[in-house]
């Protein structure tokens, strides 16, 4: 007689997955599933990883197409929300690894207060933090939040998101606009 231990591990929804409800001035003033924040619009922490290499280029992502918003859309390097307890620059190592295979460290460079409405009745409402970092290899993406990825320079993303709105997710380009902005006040 054969006998087999099975391991069942349960992941939780999306709905169970809850976000961090902040006040304008980032401070925690409760928790909310994920897609409640979303259908509400309700102010939560969030996260925006910018990752370059030594060219100057940024590691763009495309959207999984099977993403309950913004399928197969240009984005950032990965984005997401902090769970309770994490440190926003803990947070973007985890979803960075998740999302695009690989780790590095990463600095806070800005944040801000944007709000986003999606044609399905959703709503990013979101106190977001940008983090930097640097990395010279290709990511090992993972398909089921990743598309495909490229490396383009800011001033080639800047032409292409004015030429091609549509294909670029709204964060990023309010993003993008005001992280450009801030690279070049760096220079």
């Amino acid at each position: 007689m054969l006998y087999f231990k099975i391991n069942l591990v349960f992941l939780p929804s999306m709905e169970e997955e809850k976000v961090i409800l902040v006040n304008e001035k980032d401070e925690q003033i409760g928790l909310m599933p994920k897609l409640e924040a979303h259908k509400k619009a309700v102010l939560h922490r969030a996260f925006s990883v910018f990752i370059f290499n030594d060219k100057n280029e940024l590691l763009l992502q495309q959207r999984a197409l099977n993403k309950y918003h913004s399928p197969g859309l240009w984005t950032n390097t990965c984005c997401s929300h902090q769970r309770d307890g994490e440190s926003n620059i803990e947070a973007g190592k985890r979803r960075l690894q998740e999302e695009m295979g690989f780790v590095v460290d990463l600095k806070e460079a800005i944040s801000f207060i944007y709000k986003a409405p999606f044609d399905n009745g959703l709503t990013e409402h979101e106190y977001d933090h940008v983090l930097l970092g640097v990395y010279n290899n290709d990511p090992i993406i993972n398909l089921e939040e990743v598309a495909s990825w490229k490396w383009m320079p800011l001033e080639t993303i800047k032409a292409d998101i004015a030429l091609h709105p549509k294909i670029y997710t709204e964060w990023f380009k309010i993003i993008f606009d005001k992280f450009y902005k801030y690279i070049n006040a760096r220079v």
